[in-house]
């Protein structure tokens, strides 16, 4: 499975499910824009679905599940990826993913 199949696949589950513990969502989610974006160029798409990838992936360096140092990894690694990436970033992305966690954060929990 490639590194955009993993993230086409589990990104707005996990998403979801980090919201409010990890302070990169926005960025991460602009990023997820930008990479499926096909105005953006492919090497800054690889770098994105790569670092999104790191990001969905259940098990890495650091486990998600420990409390405060959980997602440090995915932070550096996706950091990383999005300061390489952030000129194509575009406004336009950042908007889209301040409207979805507007959206999320409206929706009941159940």
């Amino acid at each position: 499975m490639t590194d955009e199949q993993i993230v086409r696949e589990g990104f707005w589950k996990k998403a979801r499910r980090t919201l409010g513990r990890v302070p990169f969502t926005e960025d991460a989610i602009a990023g997820f824009y930008c990479a499926t974006d096909s105005a953006t160029p492919l090497p800054i798409r690889v770098t994105l679905f790569g670092a999104l990838a790191y990001f969905v992936m259940p098990f890495d360096v650091v486990p998600d599940f420990i409390a405060g140092l959980g997602y440090t990894d995915d932070a550096a690694v996706f950091l990383a990826a999005f300061t390489a990436a952030s000129a194509h970033i575009t406004p336009e992305h950042r908007a889209r993913a301040r409207a979805w966690l507007l959206k999320e954060q409206e929706l009941p929990t159940t």
